[in-house]
């Protein structure tokens, strides 16, 4: 992952993104990659719960 953390407390998850990162353009070139789970990831502690994240600018 790039520039996600999660945290689960329970049955919550917050996810954490720093704003300020930049990864370089996307794939079509037109936005500025901010963050990215780069594909389905399940959440530990909860195997069964994926989450996918692509943050752009």
């Amino acid at each position: 992952m790039k520039n996600i953390e999660m945290k689960l407390e329970g049955d919550i998850l917050t996810i954490k993104v720093d704003l300020s990162k930049e990864f370089g353009l996307s794939s079509s070139g037109k936005s500025v990659i901010i963050a990215s789970t780069e594909g389905n990831q399940s959440v530990e502690g909860r195997e069964e719960v994926k989450i996918g994240v692509t943050m752009k600018q």
